[in-house]
């Protein structure tokens, strides 16, 4: 199955939906990347903009799907989560739309995403310890029957998003 097929749409369908995005538009993308809680104010210093400018800025940023939602980054160990790892799906291939739900279900899920190659899926996997990882493998994911096979990646350092 294609991977547009997957994902129920096309590339081009993707690509027309982008807004246009100038200079400014980059430099407040990556701000609020940097610093989520940056004050209008601050970041219009920071862009070297009027606040006026920064706040409708980004209004359509977010109202056109650029900017998705503000989060915090969290140190998994200080939660509690010792263990991670990068776990490869082999999947059915017309099985994506009813396994994505699945997986969305399963707290020890950080991260999904469909790829192309080797497998089809790659999950970010974190839990306290290597017994939690082993029943998020074996017992949940294993037990999926839309998963045709599994292949377990630990983290020994996270560098974190660069």
């Amino acid at each position: 199955m294609s991977d547009e097929a997957m994902l129920g749409e096309s590339p081009a369908g993707r690509m027309a939906h982008a807004p246009a995005l100038d200079e400014v538009d980059r430099q407040i993308v990556a701000a609020l990347s940097q610093d989520g809680r940056l004050s209008i104010r601050a970041l219009a210093d920071q862009v070297h903009i009027s606040r006026a400018n920064a706040y409708a800025r980004v209004e359509r940023l977010t109202a056109t799907g650029v900017i998705t939602g503000f989060t915090a980054t969290v140190d998994p160990l200080k939660l509690g989560l010792a263990t991670s790892a990068y776990v490869t799906l082999s999947l059915r291939q017309s099985s994506w739309r009813t396994l994505r739900e699945q997986l969305q279900a399963i707290p020890e899920v950080h991260h999904i995403a469909l790829v192309g190659g080797d497998f089809d899926a790659i999950l970010l996997v974190r839990a306290a310890d290597n017994e939690g990882l082993r029943r998020v493998v074996l017992e949940k994911l294993q037990a999926i029957p839309e998963v045709l096979g599994t292949r377990t990646a630990l983290i020994f350092e996270d560098l974190g998003t660069l």
